[in-house]
């Protein structure tokens, strides 16, 4: 927990320093990355909210994203993992938001992805999205290692910002 704590704290003093903000959709991570930014002392000034979207029930209500929006777009794939960053940034005008949708584990999901995988978008200056894949079935160590992988993204995100390749 410790890793991500850290990351937490960095991506927070980076978004506080810049005056920038972020919004959160997150599933099988749990709530750990909203928690891992949020640990930070003063995160009022860029965490403007978050969403645990761990169903479609919960996609719809939490996020106002109907079925028509996810068909033939399987929820554990780079891009509905896009979608969830974008419309998190759209709906809480977030400079940055991060999404995380994948299977924890023991066993994999309907969809046919194995205990270890999710994917992570995410939207603001630059949109990106990649995928991980843990090959562990450890439902805990899988929620923790989907968030690290999370704050990693947004902390080189970040950082590319800052120092732009030539």
């Amino acid at each position: 927990m410790q890793d991500l704590w850290a990351r937490g704290q960095t991506a927070g003093l980076i978004l506080k320093a810049r005056g920038e903000t972020i919004a959160i959709a997150e599933s099988s991570s749990g709530g750990l990355l909203s928690a891992a930014l949020l640990a930070v002392p003063g995160a009022s000034t860029y965490f403007l909210g978050g969403a645990v979207v761990y169903t479609g029930r919960a996609r719809r209500k939490l996020m106002a994203i109907e079925a028509e929006a996810v068909e033939g777009m399987r929820s554990a794939s780079e891009p509905y993992a896009l979608l969830l960053a974008r419309t998190a940034q759209s709906r809480f005008r977030a400079t940055w938001a991060l999404s995380e949708t994948g299977a924890a584990g023991p066993t994999g999901n309907p969809y046919g992805d194995a205990a270890g995988h999710t994917c992570i978008g995410l939207a603001g200056l630059v949109e990106k999205a990649i995928t991980l894949e843990t090959a562990s079935g450890d439902r805990f160590a899988n929620m923790q290692a989907f968030a690290v992988r999370a704050l990693e993204l947004l902390i080189e995100t970040l950082k590319a910002q800052d120092h732009p390749q030539a």
